[in-house]
């Protein structure tokens, strides 16, 4: 299956959906991105870009809310934290690194503070 993210005016992902790869490979070989996208924008009309469930390109897996760098071709999954800023390979960082084993950040103090004992895990990058 083949899957693709529609664009809004500001290059936010709005919308993923996946069609038969029968349409991006008629061959049965070759994959054809153009031939997927004319699909989906006689059907439905937007910009599209097609997205790798696998990570196999474009960085990420497209979902909705993430944003579409043309210039570097990937998908950027949504800022978790106004303080932390976008690094080289595209991923968010925070302004002080993570300490080894289970931490949260605190946005309010911008800080790293431990997750103890019977605490609900929430997973941060």
């Amino acid at each position: 299956m083949a899957h693709f993210a529609k664009l809004d005016e500001n290059n936010q992902v709005v919308q993923v959906i996946v069609i038969s790869n029968e349409i991006t490979t008629p061959d049965g070989v070759n994959e054809d991105e153009q031939l997927g996208i004319d699909f989906i924008s006689a059907l439905y009309g937007g910009v599209w870009k097609q997205t790798s469930y696998n990570n196999n390109f474009r960085k990420k897996y497209a979902g909705h809310g993430y944003t579409y760098d043309e210039t570097a071709d990937v998908f950027i999954v949504p800022q978790l934290f106004p303080s932390w800023s976008l690094d080289g390979n595209y991923d968010w960082q925070p302004p002080v690194p993570r300490p080894e084993g289970d931490y949260l950040w605190n946005e309010p103090t911008l800080s790293w503070y431990p997750v103890s004992g019977s605490a609900v895990s929430i997973h941060t990058p």
